[in-house]
């Protein structure tokens, strides 16, 4: 029985690392994908690496505060998607008019600009007692997704 169990604790193991990535060393990651993230994010901290399917991710942080970061790289090195930590005043006016005339009620919290190619959007938390929402805005305002959190 111990037998079992211990191999069926093995095989989850070697599943859960396939299927959700695997923490990697620097090292592990080709030196065109590091040239690549160390010249678009020199003042990088707290670096980590991780390997998902055919992409690298990089989980960071920047500035005085250390706001996190998100970035994926294919590999050839191409930074494939970006996605960091913001606060409510970076985002664009048209996104902020449009949570103060449909969201009024609500406080802002968790607001991530995620750029993919030119494509920018923005995702963000809005709360009140008794609702919460996941929602995603483009630069012009308009509502990408709603969602119950």
């Amino acid at each position: 029985m111990k037998k079992v169990i211990l191999i069926s604790s093995f095989a989850f193991t070697c599943f859960a690392n396939t299927a959700f990535g695997q923490d990697i060393p620097q090292s592990q990651v080709p030196s065109v994908i590091v040239n690549n993230f160390q010249q678009t994010f020199p003042k990088a901290f707290d670096v980590d690496w991780e390997l998902k399917g055919d992409n690298y991710k990089v989980e960071f942080e920047t500035g005085l505060l250390g706001a996190d970061h998100e970035a994926w790289y294919d590999k050839a090195g191409k930074l494939v998607q970006h996605k960091e930590e913001i606060s409510k005043s970076d985002l664009p006016q048209k996104v902020l008019t449009k949570i103060s005339s449909d969201f009024s009620s609500y406080r802002v919290e968790d607001v991530k600009k995620i750029t993919e190619g030119n494509k920018v959007t923005y995702t963000l938390e809005l709360k009140t007692l008794t609702e919460e929402w996941k929602v995603a805005f483009d630069s012009n305002g308009n509502v990408l997704s709603k969602v119950a959190d």
